[in-house]
């Protein structure tokens, strides 16, 4: 007579119950009887799930549901068919939907179903069908979107394209360039920084946060006296008129048109290396980079220093150069 017991998993009393008849030395064929399952099912049950040679009930719970929640997961049913596999990769190349090879499979099986596109989704999903998701055609759209950002538009900005000739052709000192110095993600605190167009007279301040770089530009300006700023469209320059001076703007992603304070800022790397924090800076190890950077020479001014030409054109007053001990970053 044929054996119609329907098949059913294991369960965990079903498991204390086999270790206990083990225990009394039944037989599996014994157990299968009690438990009403096939021998075959208690031999693949005691091998499978013994750990060290002995069957607890406990682990061999433990060991079970580990092992079904991967087979689960990993899609085994499609990895264990190597034919049904390489079908549904050749077909999602060829640009078919899970739906369609779902179909197709059952169409030529005799409407017997094969594997079920909802079976095919969560074989994408494993790292054996991870690089062909690309292939579905409306993936991009499955792609969870992040939410874009409203970009703070600085009403009323002049471009620099209304500077006027003496601010273009750096005729004076007094015209800044203002930017914030790029930081690493794991850190706030950086510098807000102006530097002199004509003699290239760099200034900044440490802020704690971006928000606080408008009030650093507002210090530094005043404190030298500064002519007119220009500024790119960063949104810590969204109260631009504060400032009380003439400000422009450079135009989006331009960086390039405030090209004297990004030259600044690469020689601030010499001292400030890209992956240092601005924090672990004192304010007067900032400073004596500063005037490190103003007592240079450069080629541009004649071999000038910074410092002596801005404070000769401003103010007519020499500058004794002063020599500064110090080491760029490794």
């Amino acid at each position: 007579m044929k054996n119609t017991t329907k098949y059913n998993h294991f369960s965990k009393s079903d498991r204390n119950e086999l270790s206990i008849l083990l225990k009394k030395d039944y037989s599996l064929r014994d157990i299968a009887k009690v438990l009403k399952k096939n021998p075959s099912s208690i031999s693949r049950e005691v091998n499978d799930n013994s750990v060290n040679g002995l069957y607890d009930p406990e682990k061999a719970q433990h060991k079970a549901y580990v092992k079904r929640l991967y087979s689960k997961y990993q899609a085994m049913k499609i990895r264990e068919n190597t034919w049904l596999e390489r079908y549904i990769q050749d077909k999602l190349v060829l640009g078919w939907t899970p739906e369609e090879i779902d179909g197709r499979l059952k169409m030529e099986n005799n409407s017997q179903t094969v594997i079920s596109f909802k079976s095919i989704y969560k074989y994408l999903e494993t790292p054996f069908g991870e690089p062909f998701k690309k292939y579905l055609p409306l993936w991009s759209k499955r792609k969870k979107k992040r939410k874009k950002r409203k970009k703070k538009v600085i009403e009323g900005r002049i471009f620099i394209d209304k500077r006027s000739v003496v601010i273009n052709q750096r005729a004076r000192c007094g015209d800044f360039e203002g930017d914030t110095l790029g930081v690493p993600k794991y850190s706030k605190t950086t510098l807000a920084a102006i530097v002199d167009r004509k003699s290239l007279y760099f200034q900044a301040k440490k802020i704690s946060r971006l928000k606080e770089a408008m009030s650093a530009f507002k210090e530094l300006i005043v404190s030298n006296d500064s002519l007119s700023v220009t500024l790119d469209n960063g949104v810590e320059n969204i109260h631009y008129q504060e400032l009380s001076l003439p400000v422009y703007f450079c135009h989006p992603y331009s960086a390039w048109e405030k090209p004297y304070i990004e030259n600044t800022f690469q020689r601030v790397r010499r001292f400030i290396s890209k992956k240092d924090k601005v924090s672990n800076y004192s304010n007067q190890e900032l400073s004596d980079i500063i005037n490190n950077m103003n007592d240079t020479p450069r080629k541009s001014l004649g071999y000038k220093t910074p410092k002596e030409v801005y404070f000769y054109e401003r103010y007519n007053q020499p500058i004794q150069l002063q020599l500064f001990n110090f080491q760029c970053c490794a």
